[in-house]
């Protein structure tokens, strides 16, 4: 690859760099992301995201991102956000289409397109407490990529497998990270 070459609009030098001291100083690739919420009324909340710790250091340069979460009105919201099983898919889909595109990018395949879906099936009889047999969750997520590029179909579906390998948000999802909740005092 040539110094500073784009591919996919992704500085592939520089990504390989980051992964050259990652690999040096493995303590450099801890990252601690955060957000807060505040319940504004009924099931209207806002989410903000501004700081984070990474590469050996807490970062708050970025302005302070807000996330508007309700639900829609069958469900006894206001529509001022979206709800947030949906905000799960969002991120699901940031993070499988990220990791696709800058592992192509690593590889030197261009893309001229990347588009997905994603559905998610849940029964509100797990969260009404209404059958102990329904699960709370998502039953089924299912997720369907386009890609507009010079491969074949195999290589298309070699970057979805590497997708699914890489990102962060789908293994956690899928491998059930713990989650610690506290009550503060």
């Amino acid at each position: 690859m040539a110094p500073g070459k784009s591919v996919n609009g992704i500085n592939v030098e520089q990504l390989f760099q980051t992964v050259a001291l990652i690999q040096d100083k493995p303590e450099l690739a801890r990252f601690t992301f955060r957000a807060q919420n505040t319940w504004i009324g009924g099931t209207h909340n806002r989410a903000t995201v501004k700081d984070f710790y990474g590469a050996l250091t807490e970062d708050d340069t970025r302005e302070p991102m807000v996330f508007e979460l309700d639900e829609p009105p069958v469900l006894c919201g206001g529509n001022q956000g979206a709800n947030p099983v949906e905000y799960l898919l969002v991120a699901l889909s940031g993070c499988l289409t990220t990791s696709l595109v800058a592992h192509a990018a690593a590889k030197g395949i261009s893309l001229r397109q990347v588009s997905s879906r994603y559905e998610g099936d849940l029964d509100l009889r797990g969260f009404l407490g209404l059958s102990p047999e329904v699960p709370v969750g998502y039953r089924e997520i299912r997720v369907s990529f386009a890609i507009d590029a010079d491969l074949s179909p195999e290589q298309k579906t070699e970057l979805v497998q590497m997708a699914q390998k890489y990102s962060p948000v789908f293994n956690t999802i899928t491998r059930s990270a713990p989650v610690v909740v506290t009550l503060e005092t």
